[in-house]
Formats: structure tokens, C-alpha cells, sequence
């Protein structure tokens, strides 16, 4: 069986040099290169054309994923397998979407690294149990605020919103919270930094748009 030719990319060397023990000791898997960042690793491809990139996502002048989607396109034969500490779902929606063909966590068992290596050998994706669960609730039951935005806001953010939608001006809106004119005019520079809307009346058709009020407020 012809060995897997693999390129190790982290930017921590003694990491690297422990993943790479590990990896020598496994069957048909050969380490042929190695890199300390990203911009490295996507040289090294282009001259040694492996069948595997295990690759870091925090590195130096370019990251794991902003070098995945170079690799991906540039040498489409080429799997990239990210090996991180970062078990988030918007790091592996990031990779997967650089082209990755693998996610697995720094703190996995020889064996699932091993057999992630195999997997994405064959043309499979490979995540780790603990992330791929995230994919799959992520997908199943969105978060409920996420697509309209007002995720990005606080509670109190989200009433001062509200008052401001429904037309009530900066002193009533101070009045009626019990708080000062200089901090609700700090809550709406936030609130419109936050939603990349700069004026009231955009802030008003975002606030109907996302059923915070009602078009006839």
C-alpha cells in the first residue's frame, strides 16, 4: 500500500515535533516536510505535491485557514486536515469552507487522528466527534437570534432599540430608564457601531424588519 506523504505545519516546533513522533509511528504515513506558518506550508506544497496538509490554524503570516483555501485552490488534489485546540463550530464552518477535509482537536487519541488520516485519504471528511456535534446542532436548531442580527446586542441595547424605533427621543427614552441622556447617546453609538447602521432611520427599518416593532409604531 502506498504510504500517505503528509506535510506537519505548526508553529510551535516542540508540538510539531511530537506530532510527528506520533505520526512515524503509524503505518503507510510518511512525514516529508514540514512548516512553521502558513505561508510555508503553501510553498512546500507547490514543491512537494503531498496527498496531506495537517496543518495549525493559529500561525504566523498567513493562518491554517487563509492557507487552506490557497492549497484548495491552487492543488485541488491536495487534503488539508486541521489540527487545532479550537473546537468552536465558526472555526470548523471556517475551515470546512477553505476547503478542509478534516477537523480534528488537538487533545484527540493517536488512533482518531489516524483514522482521520485514513478517512480523508479515501475522499471522506473527518471531524471530531465534539465538533461534528456542534455541525449537526448547528444545522438542526439554529440559534434564534442569530439571523436577525440582534444577537450582536445586550438586552438593555435591545430596549434602548426598541425606544428609538417606536419614536421616543434621546431625553425620554433617559426618563424612562432611569438613566442619563450621555449613556442611552453611548448605547445608540454601540448599538449602531454594532449593527453597521449609522443613522436613525436605518435603525428604524432594521427594528421592523426584525419584528421589534411593528411598521405602524
Amino acid at each position: 500500500m502506498k504510504p500517505i506523504r503528509l506535510i506537519l505545519a505548526d508553529d510551535h516546533h516542540l508540538v510539531r515535533s511530537g506530532i510527528k513522533s506520533l505520526l512515524t509511528e503509524m503505518k503507510n504515513v510518511e512525514v516529508v516536510a514540514e512548516a512553521s506558518n502558513g505561508r510555508e506550508a503553501v510553498d512546500i506544497v507547490a514543491r512537494v505535491k503531498p496527498d496531506i496538509v495537517l496543518m495549525d490554524i493559529a500561525m504566523q503570516e498567513l493562518n491554517g485557514i487563509e492557507a487552506c483555501a490557497i492549497i484548495s485552490r491552487d492543488h485541488a488534489e491536495v487534503r488539508t486536515i486541521i489540527l487545532s485546540m479550537h473546537d468552536s463550530g465558526e472555526y470548523v464552518a471556517k475551515a470546512l469552507k477553505a476547503g478542509a477535509k478534516g477537523y480534528v482537536l488537538k487533545d484527540a487519541a493517536p488512533l482518531e487522528l489516524e483514522f482521520a488520516l485514513q478517512a480523508v485519504t479515501v475522499g471522506e471528511t473527518y471531524l471530531s466527534p465534539r465538533v461534528s456535534r456542534q455541525v449537526v446542532q448547528s444545522y438542526v436548531q439554529p440559534p434564534p437570534m442569530a439571523e436577525s442580527g440582534l444577537d450582536a446586542l445586550s438586552p438593555r441595547q435591545t430596549e434602548i432599540l426598541k425606544a428609538i424605533a417606536s419614536g421616543r427621543s434621546t431625553k425620554q427614552i433617559a426618563y424612562d430608564l432611569g438613566l442619563s441622556v450621555k449613556t442611552i447617546e453611548t448605547h445608540r453609538a454601540q448599538i449602531m457601531e454594532r449593527l453597521d447602521i449609522h443613522d436613525v432611520a436605518g435603525l428604524v427599518r432594521f427594528a421592523v424588519r426584525v419584528k421589534l416593532v411593528s411598521a405602524d409604531t
